[in-house]
């Protein structure tokens, strides 16, 4: 005679838990992999710049060298953007390439944009966004490099103006 609380248990057909356990497994382990080659994939080829960017153009270039506080030293490299455009451009992007002796050129410097917004009693930077660069407008820029190559001959860099982001 069987009583009400019966002490054995009856297995219903179905998925077994350490099967469960390697789905969900399986499922994490591909939404790591998926989210790591979505978070390293270019969405453009770095190197090349943007549709805008060719509107940009700089001049009036001025080099300037001085010691930083741990010995090291710090190139300035001074002059005016022009944007040609007919947006507002309120971030940009910048690369250099500087002449080296052996008449190559060195490996690319990327940097942002950033304008001068005073230059007394010392020169003051901000950011393109601060104040956006108007269609047809022109504002004094400086880019500030640490590192730049020992082999450098002195003449100015190659500059291109590669992304930008515009109102």
């Amino acid at each position: 005679m069987a009583t009400p609380f019966s002490t054995e248990q009856t297995k219903e057909p179905g998925i077994s838990r350490n099967a469960l356990l390697a789905a969900a497994a399986v499922v994490i382990l591909l939404a790591l992999v998926l989210a790591a080659t979505t978070l390293h994939r270019a969405p453009r080829d770095a190197g090349q710049p943007d549709s805008y960017a060719a509107n940009l153009t700089t001049g009036d270039l001025q080099l300037s060298e001085a010691t930083n506080g741990t010995g090291g030293k710090v190139t300035y490299i001074d002059g005016t953007v022009k944007n040609g455009g007919p947006r507002k451009v309120t971030a940009a992007t910048v690369q250099l390439a500087f002449p080296l002796n052996d008449g190559t050129t060195s490996a690319p410097f990327t940097v942002p944009l950033t304008l001068i917004r005073t230059r007394e009693p010392y020169v003051d930077l901000e950011p393109v966004s601060a104040e956006p660069l108007v269609a047809g407008g022109s504002h004094d820029f400086r880019l500030i490099l640490e590192n730049v190559p020992a082999e450098w001959n002195q003449q100015p860099p190659q500059i291109r103006i590669l992304h930008t982001t515009t109102e």
